[in-house]
């Protein structure tokens, strides 16, 4: 593959979060002219949380919104010529690439290439190894059956193979979210897995894009102090990116949002702790002499980052059953509410107690301000004019963790006078753990097929 020096490859990030809006994805893919677009969708516990809806159903445990947001966009992107690459895979890889191809027949793209990458399931590695949980220093064997899960984050290589063989579709379980990026500058520009200064360059693009709607002014915005115009019809991000990996962030135009220096320089800073030492699969970044530049509007250049050699190590993230959380809540409104409420409160509080509801932590919260009786009746009461009691607690099991709901549903007839609007919920909690595992102990692979 020959590469043009003065080529340069525009990459559009079409979601930063599993449950994201669909419909910026697809504005980028009708008028973004990108070559790439991207969907970051796995937080730390979601694929642990996949691997449950895999357990019980062989064929889920990917991204709910797959496909949806592949009906909102393959077409586009087909006809086009923008290649799709996205960690909407979770816990399932195969299966959502194969629900992809399915999708894509149902639209006519019978040729669509559409890969797997799998081997981020290390689970059976880490059981049979002797290692030692780096947030506590325990051995993982102290989890004992609660260990749902081990997915280690792989770099841009299986990546780059299935960019290689021509897949216009790319589907991940667990990669490094500057890798979705990374990878295709890698491919494009034929950077050497061991230029550390273009690959930490390009993941300062990557960790730019990645949380999509954040850097174009969706979690910037601060009314009164940073305000930013149209968030409803917010624009995700475009990475226009040069063979010198030195690139412009933008978006399309008429969307909603912004695109400026202070946008930019927030999301540089997010989940960074040492911006001269961020740890990816593929380099150790080096954040610390970025330079960004407005160049125009919604157009900011980035430049500056570089690298050193990539850690021998993998990140590998444990997802375990943790515990389980009840809660209920309910409404007192008019006067005496903020009385009635506590009142209310006092007397879960010594049912839980009563009947033997264990719990590790436990919460009783007065919240609301003017949902009930609306903004005329609250303001300028000399005291609440409604209050929601909110019971939440931590306990062992799902069965003591309904008991906390149900206690504060009885409020109804056994409480003060004038409760509503009671809910209850009993939810298990999946948490999550890291652990450095070797590079060797991760094999991942690639499978491609046409639609």
């Amino acid at each position: 593959m020959t590469h043009d020096p003065q080529r340069k490859v525009r990459i559009g990030a079409g979601a930063g979060y599993s449950g994201d809006r669909i419909e910026p994805a697809a504005e980028l893919a009708e008028r973004g002219e990108l070559d790439y677009l991207i969907f970051e969708c796995l937080a730390e516990r979601t694929i642990a949380i996949g691997q449950q809806a895999r357990l019980a159903d062989p064929t889920k445990g990917y991204d709910p919104l797959l496909a949806e947001r592949m009906h909102a966009v393959l077409k586009t992107c087909a006809d086009k010529g923008v290649r799709i690459i996205t960690n909407m895979g979770a816990a399932n890889p195969a299966a959502a690439a194969q629900r992809v191809r399915e999708i894509a027949r149902t639209l006519g793209l019978a040729h669509l290439k559409v890969a797997a990458v799998t081997g981020d399931d290390v689970l059976q590695a880490v059981q049979e190894g002797d290692f030692r949980i780096e947030d506590n220093g325990q051995p993982v064997s102290s989890l004992g059956e609660r260990l749902i899960s081990a997915n280690a984050y792989l770099g841009v290589a299986p990546i780059l193979e299935a960019l290689q063989a021509g897949a216009d579709v790319i589907i991940t379980g667990r990669v490094a979210d500057p890798a979705l990026v990374l990878a295709p500058l890698v491919h494009e520009f034929g950077w050497a897995a061991d230029d550390w200064d273009k690959l930490g360059q390009g993941t300062l693009v990557g960790h730019l894009l990645e949380c999509a709607g954040q850097i174009t002014g969706g979690y910037f915005a601060d009314p009164g102090k940073k305000d930013v115009a149209g968030l409803a019809r917010l624009g995700f991000p475009i990475g226009e990116v040069s063979a010198d990996g030195s690139a412009v962030i933008t978006k399309v135009a008429g969307s909603g949002g912004q695109v400026t220096a202070q946008t930019c320089k927030e999301q540089l800073l997010y989940e960074i702790h040492d911006p001269s030492a961020y740890y990816t699969p593929d380099v150790v970044a080096d954040f610390s002499q970025v330079q960004i530049t407005e160049i125009g509007p919604d157009r900011v250049a980035v430049s500056g980052g570089r690298g050193r050699a990539r850690p021998a190590t993998l990140k590998t993230t444990l997802g375990y059953r943790d515990s389980f959380i009840g809660e209920g809540q309910i409404s007192y409104a008019g006067p005496g509410a903020q009385a009635r409420a506590q009142l209310a409160a006092e007397i879960v509080r010594e049912r839980l107690a009563l009947t033997g509801v264990e719990t590790d932590e436990l919460r009783l919260d007065l919240i609301g301000m003017n949902a009930i009786a609306g903004p005329q009746m609250s303001a300028g009461a000399p005291e609440p004019y409604e209050v929601r009691l909110r019971v939440s607690g931590r306990t062992a099991s799902m069965q003591q963790a309904v008991r906390i709901g149900n206690e504060v549903e009885t409020l109804y007839t056994n409480g003060p006078a004038g409760g509503g609007g009671a809910t209850k919920s009993a939810r298990e909690v999946i948490a999550v753990l890291s652990l450095l595992l070797p590079r060797s102990l991760v094999h991942p692979s690639v499978h491609i097929e046409e639609a």
